[in-house]
């Protein structure tokens, strides 16, 4: 029996992150979810995590059939040069998104996506964005689109985001799906040509909150670890 408990404890370990764990352990990676609670992260608006966000077997999961709590959840720390990693996946036709660079402002800001580069997060097949170039899953949201990589709905996908001095370079599943660089004479030409021109700040700190959006479906997010840069 004690054999039985002890494998079955190293199995949940595995099973909680397939990440390098040496590399974990190095002491230049945090965890950004314990996998336990909602520590180190706050609703948008608000100084904790709303209740939609559950913590249910290692995840974290958008609950959108409770009403009360809901917002974008946001990190309580922010971050200038870093390398992100998550695992998402996503309910049938459904979207959400990993949001970064977010300046946590709501007296100034509406929403985290004002100021914020979102890589997205969506069912391709099934929800409209889907059909839309740049508005589909590892895409840099509305700006810069990339091959499809993404896994079927109910999978796990792996995402990298490494930013560090305006060079940022997004991963799905292994892939490098987007390389540009931040805050130079194209970057700027490029926001004046997306939806987010309507909002001036947009895409011009370089430094900010993680986000992970709450889009109205259902969504689940776990590993989530970063790197200072």
């Amino acid at each position: 029996m004690k054999y039985l408990l002890t494998a079955a404890i190293i199995a949940a370990a595995f099973a909680f992150s397939s990440f390098n764990h040496k590399e974990i352990n190095d002491g230049k990676w945090i965890w950004l979810f314990d996998g336990k609670t909602t520590n180190g992260w706050h609703s948008w608006k608000d100084t904790k995590a709303g209740a939609a966000w559950k913590v249910e077997d290692g995840t974290l999961h958008l609950d959108p059939s409770i009403k009360d709590g809901r917002g974008d959840l946001v990190s309580n720390n922010e971050y200038d040069n870093f390398d992100l990693k998550l695992k998402w996946k996503i309910s049938p036709g459904g979207n959400s998104g990993v949001i970064f660079y977010v300046k946590d402002d709501p007296s100034k800001y509406e929403d985290t996506y004002n100021t914020g580069l979102e890589m997205q997060v969506l069912d391709n097949d099934k929800h409209p964005d889907g059909k839309i170039p740049k508005h589909r899953a590892g895409n840099l949201y509305d700006l810069v689109a990339g091959p499809d990589v993404v896994k079927p709905v109910g999978e796990w996908n792996q995402v990298e985001i490494i930013s560090n001095n305006g060079s940022l370079k997004l991963y799905l599943n292994g892939t490098n799906v987007v390389t540009t660089t931040l805050w130079d004479d194209n970057w700027r030409k490029m926001v004046a040509g997306s939806k987010f021109k309507q909002w001036p700040d947009f895409g011009t700190f370089k430094s900010g909150h993680i986000a992970l959006q709450d889009h109205g479906n259902d969504v689940w997010f776990k590993d989530i670890m970063i790197k200072k840069l």
